[in-house]
């Protein structure tokens, strides 16, 4: 009897143990649903240390970190994961690779990105990876050019997302008025965030921290602001909330703006484009102000979340957003843009290939042409851990972001740095060009133009559009190409091409001549043919093998039009005398004459004269100090058509 009530007792606290693990367990899912990941997670790792392990907890503890950008926590659940369930799904290699490089486990964090490439190859960060296997050592290049220190404004909490005001300085901040009874956000333990003002000496140094005044601060987050040059316009984020009876519903975010009106923002009113299906955050303004630039996971969007432009009108309405594409955007998170005045477009992602979580980014526009590339800005001020929220003075070269690295005060801290050196973007050179009717000048649509490199290997072969333009593609720095190209009733040309050493677009004038010409009296062969000048030597006529190779052509045209006469005519310069020169041309007119009846041209077609220095084309006759190219304009062989 005894016994079975010892095993009643046993069986009554095992179901109530499963019961109570059970109960645990939906409670911390429903936190994990509502985003609420400080609850979730203390019940999660309450349950593991336990005994209850399962992958399902292990995804959701793993995630519930990695959401909440403690990623060094990640990395040890994401870990658990992996030991017990190999076939993950592409994302969670993913999220683990980023979470051990948190932790500069960078070989291992390769290994979960190569597994992640070869699972979904056509991902857009699993294409960077493979490109940029060298990562690292391209981050090297950049690295070392800040100095950073800590901005001195930070607190055991959140603080972030600084933005200039004039000769002030605006961050968020997730301090706490009242440690006792001030409200806290579920996603993070902490205080709702508010805008925070601090003054900014010429050095950078802040002080004197005082709460934004006016209603632009609320009782749910509001943060990263953004202001107009003349100070009297903001746009800033809020909660997208819903206060029923004082329960948080607050899940997405929106852009606010707001007018500065006796020293009181006023007329807060939501952007067009905002919605209660999806987040838009983090504004920034482009420096002439006509577009705002910020983060969004709207339709469109080619990852958690993207960076999107819009264009502010004249009136204060807005255009459509256009979300900038995947150079920039991934599948990843791309956040907190930001536009130096020297149309410097930086951004933080965890998508681009980094030394993990988020770092920034930065993307060149030169003469209304976006650079290819995105570039890592490098160490110091990136870091294993999330780096975001850059700002920049580009006349001082102060700046401050964002990072919750090691050896801060809170979950994230703001920084200030002095940029020592700018930031080297490789060379990147286009290629292209246009094709003309070399006598009209206009435009040969359809020609072919053929690319071959310094070892005449063909690379590429492009046709010439309606405009005669043509497009080559990116082509190599300070390297040597040759052009070919045809069309139909034209003269093929090949001309080399030197690429410089510099970024930017070599554009190549072709100029084709028709291979059919019409030809009538009075036509000069020689500018029909554009014939080099036929050289003899000093006070001689006989003709040298570089004059026989121009006569050629006049032969080649003789004998394809027998029908035409030729009058050959040869001129000095006014060196020398008069009755001199006049006989040197004599001779040497005659001497290319019998040149082309010795090849076959019949001596009926062919008359010729020497006009010696009779007939000059400029200024130099006797006794008029002249340059020698002046003299040479002088000295000319001319193939007059006669008939």
């Amino acid at each position: 009897m005894k016994k079975r009530i010892t095993y009643f007792i046993v069986f009554i606290v095992s179901t109530m143990s499963a019961y109570s693990q059970k109960s645990s367990l939906v409670k911390a899912d429903k936190s994990y649903d509502q985003f609420a990941y400080f609850d979730a997670i203390k019940t999660y790792e309450r349950m593991f240390y336990k005994g209850y392990k399962s992958a399902d907890l292990l995804e959701k503890l793993a995630n519930s970190y990695y959401f909440k950008a403690d990623l060094q926590n990640a990395a040890k659940w994401y870990g658990e994961l992996y030991a017990i369930k190999k076939d993950l799904s592409p994302e969670y290699y993913y999220r683990y690779a980023q979470s051990l490089k948190a932790i500069k486990k960078y070989s291992k964090a390769d290994e979960m990105m190569a597994k992640f490439s070869q699972m979904n190859g056509n991902d857009r960060r699993a294409k960077l990876a493979v490109e940029q296997k060298d990562y690292l050592a391209i981050i090297k290049k950049n690295s070392g050019r800040y100095s950073i220190e800590n901005a001195g404004i930070n607190t055991e909490y959140s603080d972030f997302g600084s933005s200039f005001f004039g000769d002030k300085l605006v961050f968020t901040s997730a301090r706490m008025k009242d440690k006792v009874y001030e409200k806290k956000s579920p996603w993070t333990g902490e205080g709702y965030t508010n805008l925070y003002m601090v003054s900014k000496s010429a050095d950078g140094t802040l002080s004197g921290v005082e709460r934004v005044s006016g209603n632009i601060n609320s009782k749910y987050n509001a943060s990263t602001a953004v202001f107009t040059k003349d100070g009297e316009t903001v746009y800033f984020t809020r909660n997208n909330y819903l206060d029923q009876k004082g329960k948080d519903k607050a899940i997405l975010l929106k852009i606010y703006r707001a007018t500065l009106k006796k020293g009181a923002w006023e007329n807060i009113t939501e952007l067009p484009f905002n919605s209660n299906d999806y987040s838009v955050a983090h504004p920034a303004l482009s420096p002439d102000e006509k577009y705002l630039y910020f983060a969004s996971d709207m339709p469109g969007t080619l990852g958690q979340s993207d960076i999107f432009k819009v264009a502010i009108n004249f009136d204060g309405s807005f255009g459509t957003p256009e979300n900038l594409g995947d150079i920039i955007n991934t599948e990843g998170r791309e956040t907190f843009p930001f536009i130096s005045e020297d149309n410097e477009l930086y951004f933080a992602s965890d998508g681009h290939p980094g030394l993990g979580g988020l770092d920034v980014f930065v993307y060149k526009v030169e003469t209304d042409k976006w650079y290819k590339k995105v570039l890592n800005v490098g160490e110091t001020l990136n870091s294993s851990k999330d780096d975001f929220g850059f700002l920049i003075n580009t006349t001082t070269k102060l700046g401050y972001f964002t990072s919750n690295r090691d050896g801060g005060l809170g979950g994230d801290d703001i920084y200030k740095f002095k940029e020592l050196k700018k930031i080297q973007y490789p060379c990147e050179q286009f290629l292209g060009g246009k094709v003309t009717d070399k006598a009209l000048g206009e435009p040969l649509e359809g020609a072919k133009v053929t690319l071959f490199d310094s070892d005449y290997k063909m690379l590429k072969v492009v046709i010439a559009g309606s405009d005669g333009k043509f497009d080559l593609g990116p082509v190599g720095c300070n390297e040597k190409y040759y052009i070919k190209t045809e069309k139909a009733d034209y003269n093929s040309i090949e001309v080399p091409v030197v690429i410089a050493n510099e970024s930017g677009t070599t554009f190549v004038p072709l100029m084709l001549d028709k291979s059919v010409r019409e030809l009538k009296v009075g036509d000069d062969l020689a500018k029909v043919l554009e014939l080099k000048t036929i050289l003899f030597d000093l006070n001689k006529s006989y003709i040298r093998p570089d004059a026989a190779l121009e006569l050629s052509k006049v032969f080649d045209v003789m004998e394809q039009n027998p029908n035409i006469k030729v009058d050959i005519r040869s001129h000095t310069d006014s060196r020398q005398s008069s009755d001199y020169n006049k006989k040197l041309s004599e001779r040497r007119a005659k001497s290319t004459m019998e040149w082309l009846i010795k090849n076959g041209i019949d001596r009926k077609r062919l008359t010729a004269k020497g006009y010696g220095e009779s007939q000059l084309l400029n200024k130099c006759a006797d006794g008029v100090k002249c340059t020698e190219a002046e003299h040479q304009v002088n000295r000319r062989s001319e193939f007059i058509i006669v008939k």
